[in-house]
């Protein structure tokens, strides 16, 4: 299947959408306001070590202090053979001690940048580590012949007496000896950089910065599939010609301007997919639909018939529902760049074999993820558990906001729900204040509630507390906000 990488540039965000047969698989968005930090570098200070937790807050700049757990710092070997990670992190750092870090998880919400102290640095064809003797293949280079044949190959172009080790990425399978050398120069000639710059200033501070959205998808997402790369800015397409020619010449082949007049996303669609990919309700081809709920916690998709009736039986509408929902969950994972825990309720099946041959598409459909995830199968309850590696903020989180007036839980009270919490709080005024008079400042709906449906309760309401009550309609209020006022 191949597939075409559309870049669209403004100048406040880039918007990359990676197509496959006319249909988007994948959408990322960068805007300059908030870029990612995954990846990014810093001399960071611990500012606070919590044993209890075994973290510790590093300074690193930014608004929010990052957090660093024992798990993340780099095992170093003493004299004695004992690995660093096997000591408390309270004898491993100190408060005030000046440490190298790079993110590995953005800020999310309330939570500050997750940080690692085991650097990587990502060129076209290799990772390197500097501070591992190690050479890893990606496990997406599934043949075992082909992986023991690069390992051999990389062994003997990294010197014995240099340090750090290498990954070999997928991009990696049919490259040359001489591309393989490019890349492991250019690696170990940045890492001396930074460890220059580490040396020679003090903490806080950035010493190297993620390559931008545009280069990082050149690097990173271009394969053997891609037949075209569309970029809609004559600037950006001359400075990622430039990047392309130094680091990856054969992507010059397929990079190209787009010069129509209507725009790139609108030409391809795109625009509509990402206002699909904000909607809670996906429709299948079927009929079907599926019901996707994010939250702090997880994220649950449930799968459901919809108007699909099928032609035989209810097991096979059921089981052709579940084999398209497979399809299309895959491809909203991507799209929308959900991770963490997610909890998949495909609709219920008794035969066996109609189980396995789901899970089985759904974790071929999974296969062409970039993310890295595990599926655990189908559990007691039909469910079927994974997760997916969370690096960045949902495509939602990144344009979206919750609601001023229901604040994200997707419902508000009733006019009438506030119409009585109103009564109860005249009420509790009335104990508390002796006012001549008491003003209701609420939304049009409650107000025109009170007038009509609700006038006896407010009326019986004065003539209790013995107090005149007088309503003011404000249309700039929420329906579920409201004001007494005293006078």
């Amino acid at each position: 299947m191949t597939e075409e990488i559309l870049i669209n540039f403004s100048p406040v965000e880039t918007r990359v959408a990676v197509m496959a047969q006319g249909v988007v698989q994948e959408l990322h968005i960068e805007r300059v306001v908030s870029q990612g930090l995954v990846g990014n570098i810093y001399l960071g200070r611990v500012s606070r070590i919590l044993p209890g937790m075994q973290s510790a807050f590093i300074d690193i700049g930014l608004e929010r202090t990052a957090f660093l757990h024992v798990a993340d710092i780099w095992q170093s070997r003493n004299p004695a053979g004992e690995s660093e990670r096997e000591k408390p992190i309270e004898k491993i750092l100190s408060e005030g001690q000046n440490l190298m870090v790079q993110v590995i998880k953005d800020p999310l919400g309330s939570k500050g940048a997750r940080l690692s102290t085991q650097i990587s640095l990502a060129g076209r064809m290799l990772v390197y580590l500097p501070r591992e003797r190690h050479i890893g293949i990606s496990q997406r280079i599934g043949d075992a012949t082909d992986r023991e044949l690069l390992r051999t190959r990389l062994v003997a172009l990294v010197p014995e007496n240099e340090e750090g080790g290498f990954i070999v990425r997928t991009m990696a399978e049919n490259a040359t000896d001489a591309e393989l050398s490019v890349d492991i120069a250019y690696l170990r000639k940045l890492w001396n950089g930074i460890q220059e710059k580490a040396r020679v200033a003090g903490a806080p501070l950035s010493l190297y910065v993620e390559l931008h959205l545009a280069q990082r998808v050149l690097r990173d997402l271009v394969n053997d599939a891609t037949c075209r790369i569309l970029v809609d800015s004559t600037e950006e397409f001359h400075k990622l010609q430039e990047f392309a020619v130094e680091y990856m010449p054969k992507v010059t082949q397929i990079l190209a301007q787009y010069t129509g007049t209507r725009p790139l996303f609108d030409l391809y669609g795109v625009e509509n997919e990402i206002e699909k990919a904000l909607a809670r309700r996906v429709d299948l081809k079927s009929g079907g639909y599926l019901i996707i709920d994010q939250t702090e916690a997880m994220t649950t998709i449930d799968v459901n018939t919809g108007g699909f009736v099928g032609i035989r039986n209810f097991d096979d509408t059921v089981f052709k529902t579940n084999l398209e929902a497979a399809q299309a969950i895959a491809r909203q994972l991507c799209i929308r760049n959900l991770g963490g825990i997610i909890i998949v309720d495909f609709i219920d099946m008794d035969n066996l074999e109609h189980r396995q041959a789901v899970l089985t598409a759904f974790n071929k459909a999974l296969a062409r993820d970039h993310t890295r995830l595990t599926v655990n199968g189908f559990t007691a309850l039909g469910l079927v558990e994974m997760t997916r590696k969370r690096t960045r903020e949902s495509l939602a989180h990144v344009l979206c906001e919750p609601c001023p007036i229901c604040g994200g839980r997707g419902e508000i009270k009733t006019a009438r729900t506030v119409s009585y919490e109103i009564l109860r709080e005249l009420l509790r005024e009335t104990r508390q204040f002796d006012a001549q008079e008491y003003r209701v400042l609420a939304s049009p709906q409650v107000i025109d509630l009170f007038l009509d449906e609700e006038s006896q309760a407010l009326a019986a309401l004065s003539d209790t507390i013995g107090k005149t009550v007088s309503l003011q309609a404000e249309t700039s209020y929420g329906q579920e906000q409201y004001d007494i006022v005293l006078l």
